[in-house]
């Protein structure tokens, strides 16, 4: 007896069609998964057969083997349960498989044959509708997330007798169905504000233009000076998300088994923000079946890090590449897999072991050598990636009294966007360029001229600082962002002056790079 039904899995962030095939003969009673099954799968013949025999359905007494096809690439998971109980009960008559090969069929089932949510339902929801299937049998907690993928039906069952009764024809299930444009707009709501800060009106303005240009930014300062506090809401001030943006950030956050369960979308920038004890694998991304890390879960969003010196050498230097090029490549024995990693990196650090050389108010205890030991944690290749380094000087006490709130977020956001306008009609027939931090020499040259007065005043801070030629490039990057936030086609001395002053560790740490 034979039976196939048709399921999917996720390898990176695609999914990808499983053929779940099912084969009984006669001979001892036995339960074989072949096709590469990892442990979660492996373990499904317990949890089918339990549900199987709870639900009051006939459980064949035969050797059973179910064969998941591709069987060169391995399956995890545990999405496979559905569609190999409904293979076996299709076998023995309890299904009718006239209607099997119309939909994909996924879900994890519980002992008692209810069904649990799974991992990736919203990239094998795209999957169904290029493959155009009839619709997409998942559990119902996955059904609003299934359903953000316009132009495949989706059937929500919340039982393996609701899934059985449907399949032959039975008690109708109503299709889930989604306002996109509804729920897109009910997650786009940010809950922090830039109003909240007092003071630190220099800090916000390198916010802005880091926003406003896709900018790196370090921010150094002594502990309380609210560093963290002006990290968690820079997501509040970058252009909001599209569309696109959301549905790729919300199917690498459904991959990974982060996605909220009350959010079918993610609208708003993704802000991540691990601990300085993370590993390289939990940063960039790792596992036998790579699985997505940190850089890839703030994709279109902000990677802050905060006292960036206590993170492990190792960790801070694999970043190199995903800053560069926007995406990270994991590669195993078996496979090798490319992850989207978009993201902007906002890091703080203190500018001393005890954090106060630079505060006024508190006196500093440690030595020369351990300052420059301190600092020199964070390499200079990794600096020259940070576009801006910025200091934050602890808060006046006016300014933490003020009952005056600050600039909105809203408001920010407005100029933000109006620079990037700006960008995007400047790098029109540029297609893998949309904001002046990924502009590379060829770009930099055509879009970034400056006055002979800005050479010259570039030409003395280059001198006397000792800044390398990809600290070169940020300046005039950075230096071409403020002319666009304020309106200027031309970069002046003055734009080309305040982007040198947001090189503050290379004036720390000239002479040491």
């Amino acid at each position: 007896m034979f039976s196939k039904v048709l399921s999917a899995a996720v390898l990176g962030i695609d999914a990808y069609i499983v053929d779940v095939e099912t084969h009984f003969e006669g001979g001892l009673p036995k339960f074989i998964v072949v096709g590469l099954p990892e442990g979660a799968v492996k373990e499904s013949m317990e949890r089918v057969n339990a549900a199987i025999k709870n639900c009051g359905l006939r459980f064949p007494n035969k050797r059973i083997t179910v064969n998941l096809a591709p069987a060169d690439i391995r399956k995890e998971g545990s999405a496979f349960d559905l569609p190999i109980a409904v293979g076996i009960l299709a076998s023995v008559g309890e299904v009718s498989s006239d209607r099997l090969e119309d939909f994909l069929i996924l879900g994890e089932l519980s002992l008692d044959g209810s069904l649990r949510p799974i991992r990736g339902a919203l990239p094998i929801s795209l999957l169904a509708r290029t493959t155009k299937k009839k619709g997409i049998i998942v559990p119902q907690a996955n059904a609003s997330e299934a359903a953000i993928s316009k132009g495949v039906t989706v059937y929500p069952v919340k039982h393996l007798l609701e899934a059985v009764d449907f399949l032959n024809g039975g008690e109708a299930i109503a299709p889930f169905d989604i306002n996109i444009d509804e729920v897109f707009s009910q997650s786009r709501n940010y809950h922090t504000d830039f109003s909240d800060v007092k003071g630190q009106e220099h800090v916000k303005r390198a916010l802005e233009i880091a926003a406003a240009g896709g900018h790196n930014i370090l921010m150094v300062g002594p502990p309380g000076s609210g560093k963290t506090m002006l990290a968690k809401r820079f997501p509040s001030i970058l252009p909001d998300l599209t569309l696109d943006e959301a549905l790729e950030t919300t199917k690498i956050h459904s991959v990974a088994g982060v996605l909220p369960p009350d959010r079918a979308l993610i609208g708003t920038r993704p802000f991540r923000s691990p601990h300085h004890t993370i590993s390289d694998a939990g940063l960039i991304g790792g596992g036998r079946i790579p699985r997505p890390g940190e850089v890839s879960l703030a994709n279109h969003g902000v990677l802050f890090l905060d006292e960036l010196p206590e993170f492990k050498k190792n960790v801070l230097e694999v970043m190199r590449q995903p800053l560069e090029d926007g995406r990270v490549t994991i590669s195993r024995a078996l496979l090798s897999l490319t992850y989207p990693a978009e993201f902007m990196l906002a890091a703080a650090m203190n500018p001393c072991p005890c954090g106060f050389a630079t505060d006024p108010h508190n006196d500093c205890s440690c030595t020369p050598p351990q300052i420059q030991k301190y600092l020199s944690r964070v390499s200079g290749p990794l600096l020259d990636r940070i576009d801006i380094h910025i200091e934050v000087p602890s808060v006046q006490y006016k300014d933490l009294a003020s009952e005056v709130p600050g600039e909105s977020s809203a408001s920010i956001r407005e100029r933000v966007m109006q620079a990037r306008k700006l960008q995007q009609k400047r790098f029109i027939d540029k297609k893998h360029l949309f904001c002046n931090a990924r502009m590379e020499s060829k770009e930099i040259r055509q879009y970034c001229k400056i006055n002979q007065e800005g050479h010259e005043l570039l030409k003395t801070a280059i001198t006397k600082l000792g800044l390398s030629a990809r600290a070169y490039d940020r300046i005039l990057k950075v230096a071409r962002t403020i002319a666009d936030i304020e309106g200027s086609e031309e970069i002046q001395q003055e734009f080309v002056g305040e982007a040198i002053q947001y090189r503050s560790l290379d004036r720390t740490l000239g002479a040491s790079y």
